[in-house]
């Protein structure tokens, strides 16, 4: 077993602990970066000036009548920028706009004493536009061939050939909406200039490293004269790894012109509004089967709408690409990527990135083609899983194979599945009008970043001379459980109780250059750089303790706060070594670092090994639908995953269900609508707060819920044996939605091929009733079918 996996006696990790700041939030007791405001004097509050209008070119903008507005300080425009005008990475996203590329657009910000005071001093803001045409649809923008950024090709083996081989080849297509990330904390900054001038920024951002680039860029600054921290998020699903940038970026340059605290902190209609989503897709498809029903050949084109800017598109794309084979082996494959350019807000990260719509497609594949094909859908995908010495169609091997079967048997046997789908059967002769279904899908999904550099870790680790432990590191703390699987990583590695580690806020000025926590790879990165900070510390003071107990250092071990001689009754407490090696002038701090080892990707080739492993899981869920409204209810999900050797895995189960639920209202729910009319509302978000915009609850759980870590997993060359649990168990709701496909196809003749949209609302679900039992394949207007 590697250094890295290997687990010392009586660790800390794998204890099953609550959150480290559970306590504080449901006390109300945890500080969030709006909060800060209560403690700071004289803040001024920024807010947007948005234009609703969904493209032009601004000939006047007047802020005069807002400075007449009592309470209002200033209005930040394009002209007060002392640096770069640009709030993105790529270049493409002026913070202050010249031209609208949105409806919701921002193109100026006041600053007031008051929240209402800047509010009514945006309100007086006076804009002229010059109005464009506008695209507000992903078929619009191909049609208008609206595109920006990279166009990668994935190809494999002979595509010509694999589809001269098929005994049968279908084509289709498939649209499926955008998501919103809607978490709890909409986006936020504070920031403040000190007395010598240097820009300190509270941001909920993912990304504090970026944040702190883009305000140093704006600013005109070098990077080691701003520092942002992010104390906690409420939730950041990927929306906050690039969209904090830009509003950091203007509370900093309002406390930089003023010389006054700035807070930007966006009510919902405005997150909802004018923060990018999920990429929505289009998928146009040609599939080749062997008569057994095993998959020759694929081609297909991805196109992802991307908004008004690059943002994150041309590598959610990427991943799209890479993730389109998902549990099947592909041998002949031509796919292609491409982002639209449509005048929309900026589509973002999104747990999975580009994930879970690669995988969306396959998965659609296989249960359109399974009933055409004459095999039950999961048959059909036994059929077409890995096998050892099997690669994926960019090249990298499938090391763990073994794995997909091993959780889909798994699932099969906790879930009962074989006596509960004749149950089913029974059902569904005896009731006409409701139907139930059962579905089992897989998934594997690659953990680590695809651009290569990303894939780095840094901490910072302290000790002071009480015995205490304060650890820094570069990872975010958006209620995954980060912190906490920090905490226990540093205890485990040093060999001291739990209590003697405190975590600090992430700060630039602690850890520079750190990656966003994203990617699923945040305790990976992070964890084995806090495991490499404390076993310097810990080698520092064995030899310490070998000195004071009179063994070699190597014979030393320290368990649960006590050092140790192996086969020896002589011991040292933590507390007491720590002081003596003070005393000794021993260096009681460390910086660790950590690389992810045997990555290489070719971008432009679009081939090589960019995961460091793959995640496994395998859900099963049954529903029940209603045959008169198309409304269902799940009622029953077994799930199996694969976390490696679990660091935490209370944290671990409490994410497996979580990303299964927000998977499900990605698939099942959250029907984002834009007005695409030609009126003046053309380009606005139709589904601005949560009462057009359906998010999953407590109605829409699971009414029995059973989740299960795979064991004997330990994954090695990672920390501790651990797995990465944060995006994986999303695309775990697959089998939601491939049951309601089964479970509409119940009411029409056996055989039927049933096409549903995304999101499959009950509206959707009826539709494919319908169609089922008239025996024709669904028109929703978002997929299509025929048998070539």
């Amino acid at each position: 077993m590697s250094q890295l996996s290997q687990r010392p006696e009586k660790p800390a990790v794998g204890l099953p602990l609550p959150h480290e700041s559970a306590g504080l939030h449901v006390t109300g007791a945890a500080l969030y970066t709006d909060d800060l405001i209560h403690r700071t004097k004289d803040v001024l509050h920024a807010y947007p000036v948005q234009v609703m209008k969904a493209h032009g070119r601004i000939t006047a903008l007047r802020t005069g009548p807002a400075l007449e507005v009592p309470g209002v300080v200033r209005v930040l425009t394009a002209a007060d920028v002392p640096g770069v005008n640009d709030a993105g990475m790529k270049h493409d996203e002026p913070l202050f706009p010249d031209t609208v590329m949105f409806h919701g657009h921002a193109v100026a910000w006041v600053l007031g004493e008051t929240l209402e005071a800047a509010r009514l001093g945006a309100a007086a803001v006076e804009v002229e536009l010059d109005e464009l045409p506008s695209l507000v649809t992903l078929s619009e923008a191909i049609e208008a061939e609206s595109f920006h950024g990279a166009r990668p090709v994935m190809l494999a083996g002979d595509v010509d050939a694999g589809f001269a081989d098929s005994a049968h080849v279908f084509t289709g297509e498939f649209r499926f909406s955008e998501q919103e990330h809607f978490y709890l904390e909409t986006h936020a900054a504070l920031a403040h200039i000190d007395e010598a001038g240097q820009v300190f920024v509270q941001s909920s951002t993912q990304h504090p490293s970026e944040t702190q680039e883009i305000v140093a860029h704006v600013l005109g600054l070098h990077s080691h004269e701003v520092t942002v921290q992010c104390l906690r998020m409420g939730g950041g699903f990927g929306g906050k790894e690039m969209q904090p940038h830009g509003f950091a970026a203007v509370a900093a340059l309002g406390a930089r012109l003023t010389g006054r605290p700035v807070r930007v902190r966006l009510n919902r209609t405005q997150d909802l509004t004018m923060s990018g989503k999920r990429h929505g897709f289009h998928a146009a498809w040609k599939i080749g089967f062997d008569a057994e029903g095993r998959i020759q050949a694929l081609e297909a084109t991805l196109t992802a709408d991307g908004g008004w800017s690059l943002d994150l598109s041309e590598p959610v794309v990427a991943r799209a690409l890479c993730h389109i084979d998902n549990t099947y082996w592909i041998p002949n494959a031509r796919v292609s990527g491409r982002v639209a350019k449509t005048n929309k807000v900026s589509n973002t990260a999104f747990r999975g990135f580009g994930g879970p719509q690669g995988m969306l497609v396959i998965e659609d594949v296989m249960g359109r083609c399974a009933p055409l094909l004459g095999l039950d859908p999961t048959e059909l995908r036994e059929r077409n899983f890995y096998r050892p010495g099997q690669h994926t169609p960019y090249g990298q091997p499938v090391t763990q194979p073994e794995r997909i079967t091993a959780v889909w048997e798994q699932v099969k046997e906790n879930g009962a599945l074989a006596d509960r789908r004749r149950e089913i059967a029974a059902f569904n002769a005896a009731h006409p009008d409701t139907k139930r279904a059962l579905a089992l899908t897989g998934i594997k999904f690659g953990i680590s970043f695809n651009l290569t550099a990303f894939n780095q870790g840094g901490a910072l680790v302290l000790i002071y001379k009480d015995g205490s432990v304060l650890i820094n590191h570069g990872g975010t703390e958006m209620g995954q459980g980060l912190h906490t699987k920090m905490i226990q990583v540093a205890a485990t590695t040093l060999g001291i109780p739990l209590h003697k580690v405190r975590l600090a806020p992430t700060r630039t000025d602690k850890v520079p250059n750190t990656s966003a926590t994203a990617a699923s790879a945040g305790a990976d990165l992070n964890g084995a750089a806090v495991k490499n900070a404390c076993e310097q510390l810990r080698g520092r003071l064995l030899e310490v303790a070998g000195t004071q107990l009179g063994a070699n250092a190597s014979d030393v071990r320290i368990v649960e706060g006590v050092a140790r001689v192996l086969g020896g009754d002589r011991e040292l407490a933590w507390d007491d070594l720590v002081r003596t090696a003070y005393l000794q002038r021993v260096q009681l701090s460390a910086a660790g670092f950590y690389r992810t080892e045997g990555l290489h990707w070719d971008a432009k080739a679009f081939h090589g090994s960019p995961f460091k492993y793959f995640a496994h899981g395998a859900a099963a869920t049954e529903v029940e639908v209603d045959g008169f409204t198309g409304a269902y209810r799940i009622r029953r999900v077994d799930i199996v995953h694969d976390v490696g050797d679990s660091l935490s895995p209370m944290i671990d189960i409490g994410q497996v269900e979580g990303g299964f639920v927000q998977g499900a209202g990605w698939l099942t729910l959250e029907d984002m609508r834009w007005d695409t009319g030609d009126g003046p509302g053309r380009g606005r978000l139709l589904t601005q707060a949560a009462s057009t915009y359906k998010l999953p609850s407590f109605s829409e759980m699971p009414e029995e819920f059973h989740v299960t870590l795979l064991t004997n997993a330990t994954e090695e060359g990672a920390v501790y044996g651990s797995k990465a649990v944060g995006e994986p168990p999303l695309m775990l709701a697959f089998s939601v939605r491939e049951a309601l496909r089964q479970a509409a196809a119940a009411f029409g003749p056996a055989g039927a091929s049933v096409e549903l949209a995304s999101p499959a609302t009950p509206e959707a679900v009826y539709w494919a009733i319908e169609a089922a039992r008239a025996g024709v394949p669904s028109r929703t207007g978002t997929s299509a079918l025929s048998h070539a």
